[in-house]
């Protein structure tokens, strides 16, 4: 795994290269785009959002503990039962999702360092939530930048390993994505991260672990 890795981090970090050779420019230009429009439209989405309590119950579900606990839990308890039965390709289906996520945490510390989002809760619901890049006094570390959404990078690259793994069963593709999907919606909700900062984590962490991890 730590050779993968090294692998894996060369292949993100020499992207741009391949987009300087005219390669992978029409993916590139959606999510930029997408996230250009998600990032116009994060004020009003978000006092909307905060400003209702329909979502309270859904919030106490998948909390911010909750939703990492089962971003962990999920790939360790499929490799112990794995494990168990004596089943490979499930071990290593649970060791490159963490593989995946190991490199999410790379791009993600960095793109926080750098960003220095200002989260939602940083303003009252009302708020005009303007000029939140390069705002955020916290560190961005833990609870600190909110440029982008940690649990939706990886809970997308843990829902694109298994569903690309095993995708010979019609129903694992649906909940895994499901589930990163509900995870990644609580993360506005709660009022952690902007819907923008919510695309991006999930563009990233599919792309890392569909186009990079999975490539061995």
């Amino acid at each position: 795994m730590p050779a993968r890795f090294l692998h894996d981090e060369r292949n993100m970090w020499l992207f741009p290269v391949k987009l300087a050779e005219g390669k992978h420019w029409l993916p590139t230009a959606i999510i930029v785009g997408g996230a250009a429009v998600f990032i116009k439209e994060d004020p009003p989405l978000e006092r909307k959002v905060r400003q209702t309590d329909i979502f309270s119950e859904y919030n106490k579900v998948l909390k911010s503990s909750v939703s990492g606990g089962l971003i962990a839990v999920v790939p360790a308890g499929f490799y112990a039962l794995s494990l168990l039965r004596h089943d490979s390709y499930g071990q290593g289906t649970s060791l490159l999702a963490g593989e995946a996520v190991a490199n999410d945490a790379v791009l993600m510390i960095i793109l926080k360092a750098i960003t220095r989002r200002a989260r939602p809760s940083e303003f009252p619901p009302n708020g005009a939530y303007n000029d939140t890049f390069f705002a955020t006094r916290n560190s961005f570390f833990g609870n600190g930048s909110s440029f982008p959404s940690a649990h939706a990078m990886m809970s997308f690259s843990v829902a694109t390993v298994f569903a690309q793994r095993y995708k010979q069963h019609k129903w694992v593709p649906y909940v895994a994505y499901a589930l990163a999907t509900a995870i990644s919606f609580s993360r506005v909700t709660t009022g952690a991260h902007f819907p923008s900062d919510v695309f991006i984590g999930a563009a990233t962490g599919f792309a890392i672990a569909r186009f990079d991890v999975l490539r061995h």
